[in-house]
């Protein structure tokens, strides 16, 4: 055998070696050089997806080129986080199965619907709209006696865990069984002793939170509204007045002060002219506003008044004449701001 012949034989498997090295690098070589997080919508092309991940990858090329010899097309819609170190062939594989990862949502006092619809819409890839007809399905709504106004109770601010796919429905009914496990035994027997219902008890908390920022007031704001029901008295709470006004002149209509001719408004929401609790919730109280009910301050105040001595919180007053004093002083601190409305 001829030297020449023997280094033709040793320079093609030399080359050989060098293809092969380059296709196994293409297909299973490290290709994403930092964590990231890519989502993937339903409309998304192979090729958009390489554009997302140009950034994070040593050679955008080669993996639409494993993609083909992988023979994948369509892609999985998700949120997917991509590590460093992944090779194409993880890629390829992670998007064909579909593994996303879940992401953690949170929301919070949302006032309405609406608003609630729209916070969800901006961290899942569900519309707004989707989210609004599913919480308002007519079947749902009467299969858990609730209605347009008062299925916002089922959603307990918190952080929660999904998928960023999750559809509309799929988020309604894991979040109404969060709400059937948040009413253990335990808060049930507490509502049970205050004569009152779920929705009930969620309807007091949701005044209370519009009442005051400060969690460690909730129970005393609590316990006084609590009196005045007890006793029969309206609950002449300001955060319903300006639930009933937003309801006339829109959500974004911006109320600093209550006025004397608010009080007048014709509605079921009205506390200053309706005894009782209002038909629904006015807002989405949070866990501590209804454990503030639950667990409400025993005490004999039936008057409360911003403290403009002590900024976000009350002054309690167990007689009207020490409140019209608490009232004046922060009437007179109104007027001299200038907050007229």
């Amino acid at each position: 055998m001829s030297k020449k012949f023997i280094y033709l034989i040793g320079l093609l498997i030399s080359v050989g070696g060098v293809l092969g090295y380059n296709y196994y690098q293409k297909i299973f070589g490290k290709a994403i050089n930092q964590d990231s997080i890519l989502f993937i919508k339903s409309t998304d092309s192979l090729i958009d997806i390489q554009e997302k991940i140009v950034g994070y990858s040593k050679s955008k090329d080669n993996f639409l080129w494993v993609a083909s010899k992988k023979n994948f097309s369509k892609p999985q819609t998700g949120r997917y986080i991509i590590k460093k170190g992944m090779s194409n062939n993880d890629l390829v594989n992670m998007f064909r199965s579909g593994n996303q990862t879940p992401l953690k949502i949170s929301f919070n006092n949302q006032d309405t619907l609406e608003k609630f619809a729209s916070r969800i819409g901006d961290q899942l890839e569900i519309d707004s709209l989707e989210v609004i007809r599913s919480f308002t399905n007519p079947h749902f709504l009467k299969e858990n006696k609730l209605t347009k106004k008062s299925v916002l109770q089922i959603c307990i601010p918190n952080t929660y865990e999904f998928y960023w796919t999750t559809s509309a429905d799929k988020l309604r009914d894991n979040l109404l069984k969060y709400y059937k496990r948040f009413w253990n035994a335990s808060r049930l027997q507490k509502a049970k002793a205050l004569k009152l219902s779920k929705s009930q008890v969620i309807t007091l908390a949701s005044i209370v939170q519009k009442e005051t920022a400060k969690k460690e007031e909730r129970p005393i704001v609590a316990g006084l509204y609590l009196n005045r029901l007890k006793n029969g008295w309206p609950l002449q709470a300001d955060p319903t007045i300006i639930y009933c006004i937003k309801e006339l002149k829109g959500q974004d209509y911006i109320i600093k002060r209550v006025l004397n001719v608010d009080l007048k408004i014709d509605s079921p929401y009205n506390t200053y002219k309706r005894k009782g609790l209002p038909p629904t919730l006015i807002a989405m109280p949070d866990i501590s506003s209804i454990d503030g009910v639950l667990n409400a301050k025993k005490h004999d105040y039936y008057y409360m008044c911003v403290n403009i001595d002590k900024f976000g919180y009350h002054s309690f007053a167990k007689t009207l004449a020490q409140h019209n004093k608490n009232a004046a002083k922060y009437q007179k601190w109104l007027n001299k701001k200038g907050v007229i409305r």
